[in-house]
């Protein structure tokens, strides 16, 4: 029994090694599970070192630290990454936080130094720091990722740039488009949403370490150099504002929600186009499953499970918002619970975007069937209108009563609007010439549609070399 209590006190003294002498007994169980946040901030480690290492360099630069204690703390912080890196860091609940496991280990291997690495600062701005890092590299990886896409989406649209297929409103064929005017709308979307991505990495780039818990410290330190060193373009101007600061998180997230938007609709569309009614496109074995019944089937699952992914990064916009909405100045707790939304959207989104670049680029598309069915129920009825307007003069509203009444004889009659005689057309309108047959055929429908942004098969390749300058940065194609 003594052997058990001994135990039971050396394992409540090491839980409390780094809250110091005020706490005498170690947590309940409970609140060891509910305050440990070790299980996911340790994916901030590498931002945690690097700031520690900046924070090293200043405090020694200042003459807060000596060079020998400096020097000691850079080789123990490099050990420490070496070991994260290798997977032989053994990381503690006990330690709550990647902070704390971090300083620990580094006090064990260079010995007290270690704990002067933590003057002039408070867990409170090196969060801050570390998430603002993360959410930086996490901009920067995400990027290019988004531009990858965008190549897959052009090169595509290169491809089917005269690929007619039907355009849809409600859902209903509406007028014939081309496959690649389609794809290049998507080519758009993406590009605002790397836009508002690198807005967002702007504004989040000045650095939070130097507030300390909430105050500043009294020392005298250099926010400045820091700054530079972990490349910021300044330090925070509001010590209160630097530590309790997430617009950044939650602008990312927002940024990241209407980018899965965009994701979401594409994928939506290729379930469409992949089902047997539509027929429009097929996907390879590598992005489709089979099912456990139906021999036949080939379900397009990575494009379902991409406009799944919506859900999580929404839901944790949602989640973030409701969390900070209520938290007065300065840090609360509250704030730990800001990583893993933020780790579990980022995540979602770079599956998403490479499930939807390879998706992209292995899907093939069936121009048979495209324009068949842009050819089905009258959707060249509007370029009848127009050259109604046009060639006979009549005023729109006007043009668009005939055209109606001749899809309605058409429908009756179980045909196509070029298959009414001329003489069925002047029935209804005196003034329609045998001209009116060459504007009712798919192709004279989008070869006609050259204005800016139409749907022309012309049109669409210079937007594929427009597009290719504007966010390839460079003319040549990017290559499958």
């Amino acid at each position: 029994m003594a052997r058990k209590n001994t135990t039971a006190r050396a394992s409540k003294r090491q839980s409390n090694t780094m809250w110091g002498g005020r706490y005498k007994l170690g947590p309940a169980e409970i609140m060891e599970k509910i305050n440990a946040s070790i299980g996911f901030d340790r994916r901030l480690y590498a931002q945690d070192i690097a700031g520690s290492l900046a924070h090293c360099d200043m405090l020694v630069a200042q003459g807060i630290l000596s060079a020998k204690d400096g020097r000691a703390i850079k080789r123990g912080l490099v050990k420490v990454r070496e070991e994260i890196e290798a997977g032989r860091f053994r990381f503690s609940t006990k330690l709550e936080d990647i902070h704390f496991n971090v300083e620990g280990r580094l006090t064990e291997l260079i010995g007290p130094a270690g704990g002067r690495l933590h003057t002039a600062r408070s867990r409170n701005d090196q969060i801050a720091l570390d998430v603002r890092l993360w959410v930086r590299d996490t901009i920067d990886r995400l990027e290019p990722m988004l531009r990858d896409l965008q190549a897959a989406l052009i090169d595509r649209a290169d491809e089917y740039a005269a690929t007619i297929m039907p355009g849809f409103t409600h859902l209903q064929t509406a007028q014939p488009i081309t496959f690649g005017h389609h794809l290049m709308a998507y080519v758009e979307m993406f590009g605002r949403d790397r836009s508002r991505l690198s807005d967002c990495r702007a504004r989040l780039n000045e650095s939070p370490l130097g507030a300390a818990a909430l105050a500043g410290p009294p020392h005298a330190i250099d926010p400045r150099k820091t700054a530079k060193a972990l490349g910021f373009v300044r330090p925070m101007a509001n010590s209160l504002d630097a530590v309790s600061d997430r617009d950044y998180v939650v602008e990312f997230i927002a940024a990241a929600s209407l980018t899965a938007v965009h994701l979401s609709r594409l994928s939506e569309e290729i379930v469409i186009w992949c089902s047997a009614p539509f027929r429009f496109i097929a996907l390879s074995d590598a992005f489709t499953t089979g099912s456990s019944i139906m021999p036949q089937k080939r379900n397009p699952d990575a494009a379902e499970l991409t406009r799944a992914k919506v859900g999580r990064i929404v839901g944790a916009f949602v989640a973030l918002c409701t969390i900070l909405k209520g938290l007065p100045l300065t840090y609360g707790k509250d704030m730990q619970e800001d990583k893993e939304p933020l780790f579990d959207a980022a995540d979602s989104l770079e599956l998403g975007i490479a499930a939807m670049t390879g998706m992209v680029r292995d899907l093939k598309a069936n121009p048979e069937r495209m324009r068949a069915v842009a050819s089905a129920d009258y959707s060249v009825a509007t370029d009848l209108a127009d050259w109604l307007v046009r060639t006979v003069g009549l005023p729109f509203r006007q043009a668009h009563h005939v055209t109606g009444r001749l899809v309605g004889i058409a429908a009756d009659k179980g045909v196509d609007l070029d298959k009414l005689t001329l003489a069925e057309m002047q029935a209804v309108e005196p003034k329609i010439d045998r001209g009116v047959y060459r504007v009712l055929t798919v192709e004279a429908s989008v070869n006609a549609r050259r204005s800016l942004g139409g749907t022309a098969p012309a049109n669409v390749a210079r937007a594929v070399t427009e597009a290719r300058r504007r966010f390839l940065g460079s003319g040549k194609r990017a290559g499958r």
